[in-house]
């Protein structure tokens, strides 16, 4: 066996300058190739030993979170994600009253300014039309942390890298993503979006009338990827769906209480629920343990609470890949 010409020591800076990351911004997963993703994924396993104790990548360095929606687990995972870098965070996690868009600042001059006290800026906004615009006007990284209903992809990475550390590969995997509300989904459209790049077939299962939207399509079919669309089906059949497959998603609600569309996603939950005799079941007859993922808050009536106890639960072991993940993406977007 032969002793290939790039055969050296592992640098972990090497491999965040493989992401191709540095001093660009993080839209959508679909602008990722391959090769990029499973360098990131790479250099987050690196980080995964020093996650907690920390790494001093970023001392000097300084990320501005700006969150126009609520937020626990986007928000705090990647504030400390930099914190665990070594570096340091500016937040402000209600801007609309809090900062001057209290005044009518727009969110291009906003961004521009910011990018004078920070060297990358983590944002969450309720618009997905022309926040793409206004970020251009930053003159450092603009991670999206949430843009209105269409992407998430910090949340597609975090899931994407659980769903690898859990099966080793994500080629080849059948993936279930299923909710209520389609249209809202964007965690679990970045997740398929993501998992498009890495070959995986994406499933989906929802309302006819509340269908993934066109843009989200359009980027699946630009990768090349194998997905089906499954609309109204009946208990049974979503059932059987559930166990031809390897993992099922649920992008969650993020809709805050009281509202209607709250209101409809929780009545339509019902058609959806995922019962862990489903999943028991699906072992027996074919041997598979299957994967259940939630980009959380959760809620009663989404899925069997019990499956917290049993070896199907992956949400919250989602939430312990979130900071090396992010410790990961920041360093590379930044660069060391």
């Amino acid at each position: 066996m032969a002793i290939t010409k790039d055969f050296k020591t592992m640098r972990l800076a090497d491999t965040l300058e493989e992401t191709g990351l540095r001093g660009k911004n993080l839209n959508f997963l679909t602008d990722m190739t391959k090769e990029q993703l499973m360098s990131l994924f790479k250099a987050a396993e690196m980080i995964e030993p020093y996650s907690k104790s920390g790494l001093e990548l970023m001392k000097g360095k300084v990320l501005c979170t700006m969150f126009f929606q609520p937020s626990t687990r986007t928000r705090f995972s990647t504030e400390t994600a930099m914190l665990r870098l070594g570096g340091s965070v500016i937040s402000e996690s209600n801007p609309l009253s809090n900062s001057s868009a209290a005044k009518d600042e727009s969110l291009s001059d906003t961004l521009r300014v910011v990018s004078e006290y920070a060297d990358i800026i983590g944002l969450r906004h309720f618009n997905d039309t022309t926040i793409f615009d206004d970020i251009k006007s930053a003159t450092v990284p603009v991670i999206s942390c949430g843009y209105g209903n269409i992407t998430h992809p910090t949340q597609g990475l975090l899931d994407m890298y659980t769903a690898y550390r859990a099966l080793g590969t994500l080629e080849g995997i059948r993936v279930l993503v299923t909710s209520p509300d389609l249209t809202r989904a964007r965690s679990g459209q970045s997740f398929a979006m993501g998992l498009a790049r890495m070959g995986a077939e994406i499933v989906y299962s929802g309302p006819s009338e509340l269908r993934t939207p066109d843009t989200i399509r359009e980027k699946l079919d630009s990768t090349g990827c194998k997905y089906v669309e499954h609309f109204d089906l009946s208990e049974k059949e979503q059932e059987e769906l559930i166990q031809s497959c390897d993992l099922v998603y649920l992008p969650g609600c993020s809709v805050p209480k009281g509202q209607d569309a709250r209101e409809i996603f929780m009545k339509k939950a019902k058609n959806y629920y995922i019962k862990l005799e489903t999943l028991e079941e699906a072992k027996k007859k074919y041997g598979k343990t299957i994967g259940i993922m939630h980009s959380l808050p959760r809620f009663a009536g989404e899925f069997d609470f019990n499956i917290d106890k049993t070896e199907h639960e992956l949400y919250f072991k989602q939430i312990g890949f979130s900071v090396p993940l992010r410790m990961a993406l920041i360093a590379s977007m930044i660069g060391c």
